[in-house]
């Protein structure tokens, strides 16, 4: 078995659990490359090879992991994604056992689902244009925010740095959005419009029901209020329903669709799957690649199945690889 690890050293708080990850998932005979990003790292150039691998681990933060799998879209390549970030919200979405044993086995047993991932496209107001590609979220306003104001205190607080930004913004900027959804068109009000490939955040709750990364489309969320006070009733529900089928989301207007255009009334930030791109835009459009990446499962995500020992040679313990 023929093992490709790229890593984000500068992810998260840079911890070595991607380390115990490869000791537990070689045998002998095995071969493992490790390729650590440097900071300005090329995603196409990092996964040029890939095909040459039996699996692809793809080790870094949400933002690090969805570059490279945007480079990876469409080739087939087995790809598992560890948890090496500040969040690690595509790894809670996937749903795998997030244990570094655990992710190893996986591998060996090789069982995959083919998730979507989608893409977003931009021209700033200074008339610099861009596209990326993104698997858990995107969008323009208070989130966008939020993640510029929480960068300088990620590696000191993590997670919290994110709830201390929301605290130091409490009147984010409110906007008009023109949104077109596979051709029908909405007119809403309010501090973000997002498009969500999966939307489970931390706590395990989803901002919209029946979120899924395989049924070929993507979500518009719309945050209805006029200042982030208005957050704390949806993100309160959440907790008593984490699913939102029971209760809802005050606030938080979804749409669903596979081809997104938005336009805003007042120039704002934009942020893909967490890193904010440099400048303010007015329009953006979205659209979801259906089932472009294949990523590894196990029983526990909602993409695996229950049983995983069909590659077992005769009821032992040892896994045979897939080919």
């Amino acid at each position: 078995m023929r093992t490709l690890v790229v890593h984000n050293p500068r992810s998260g708080f840079g911890s070595d659990a991607v380390y115990q990850f490869e000791r537990a998932l070689m045998r002998a005979g095995d071969e493992c490359v490790t390729r650590l990003l440097d900071d300005d790292f090329d995603a196409e150039g990092a996964v040029r090879d890939a095909e040459d691998f039996d699996v692809v681990t793809l080790s870094g933060g949400d933002g690090t992991v969805s570059a490279l799998l945007h480079a990876l879209r469409g080739r087939g390549v087995r790809v598992c994604v560890f948890p090496s970030g500040t969040a690690n919200l595509l790894c809670a979405n996937i749903g795998n056992a997030p244990e570094p044993s655990a992710l190893a086995r996986a591998c060996r047993v090789g069982k995959t689902a083919s998730l979507d991932l989608g893409e977003i496209s931009w021209e700033t107001t200074r008339g610099a244009a861009g596209m990326r590609g993104f698997a858990l979220m995107s969008g323009t306003g208070f989130d966008a925010q939020l993640m510029q104001a929480a960068l300088p205190h990620k590696a000191l607080m993590g997670e919290a740095a994110y709830f201390a930004a929301a605290l130091a913004n409490p009147r984010p900027t409110v906007a008009s959005f023109t949104i077109e959804v596979d051709g029908q068109v909405h007119e809403r009000r309010g501090i973000g419009c997002l498009v969500a490939n999966c939307a489970t955040i931390q706590g395990d709750i989803q901002i919209v029901p029946d979120c899924r990364m395989d049924d070929g489309l993507l979500d518009v969320i719309v945050i209805e209020t006029s200042d982030a006070a208005g957050l704390i009733k949806p993100l309160a529900f959440g907790l008593v329903d984490r699913g939102g089928h029971a209760i809802g989301r005050p606030h938080l207007e979804s749409f669903r669709g596979s081809e997104i255009r938005v336009r805003s009334s007042e120039p704002v930030p934009i942020e893909v799957d967490g890193e904010v791109i440099d400048g303010m835009v007015t329009a953006w459009e979205a659209r979801v690649l259906p089932g472009a990446a294949r990523v590894v499962v196990d029983p526990m995500s909602p993409y695996g199945t229950a049983d995983d020992g069909s590659s077992r040679f005769g009821g032992s313990d040892v896994i045979a690889y897939p080919k």
